[in-house]
């Protein structure tokens, strides 16, 4: 498919969406909820999976250090990816497309398809999960906030956050098998 009709569909799929976006973007209009959610995305800009990574060692001793790494290279793996996918995809942000969303927070890049913020929270969060179980208690409500305030910033549309999902559980279950063999070792 050319990019020209690639875009063409996102505008198309960007129509039916907006509504969700405006619902959801509405919520940012709180002072309280507004500043709760970009704290939630500036943590999600990797600053929580940086301090997370350097702690593991700590914790879990070896295995700390093994996930921790496997975590590290994953990220370089989840940001070649996305990075390719929003290059080529080019879908505008909803805040571009439409002016009634509101984008409250600065985005990282320019394009939203798909969400980097929500692969990177349920990649890291599922790897961790699978290893130190208790961990994956205290991360998931946190990874659930990071997709909740991609839109809710006006940064990306629902199918942004899906998508990132969907790619987080597809690379977290290739390093998962990578770890555990690394671990096993």
């Amino acid at each position: 498919m050319s990019k020209q009709k690639i875009v063409a569909l996102f505008r198309k799929i960007d129509a039916k969406e907006v509504g969700l976006c405006l619902y959801f973007n509405r919520f940012s209009r709180s002072t309280g909820i507004r500043r709760f959610f970009n704290v939630v995305s500036r943590l999600g800009d990797g600053w929580i999976w940086i301090a997370l990574m350097v702690v593991l060692p700590f914790i879990y001793g070896d295995d700390g250090w093994v996930v921790a790494m496997g975590m590290a290279i994953m990220a370089t793996v989840n940001v070649l990816i996305y990075d390719v996918l929003k290059r080529f995809l080019a879908r505008e942000r909803p805040y571009i497309s439409f002016s009634d969303v509101d984008c409250v927070t600065p985005p990282l890049d320019r394009y939203s398809f798909p969400s980097g913020h929500t692969l990177h929270a349920v990649s890291f969060t599922l790897v961790v999960a699978t290893f130190f179980p208790i961990l994956g208690i205290l991360f998931a409500p946190f990874t659930i906030l990071v997709g909740a305030s991609r839109v809710i910033l006006g940064l990306h549309y629902p199918t942004d956050v899906l998508m990132g999902i969907a790619i987080g559980i597809g690379i977290s279950s290739s390093f998962v098998s990578l770890i555990t063999y690394l671990i096993s070792i």
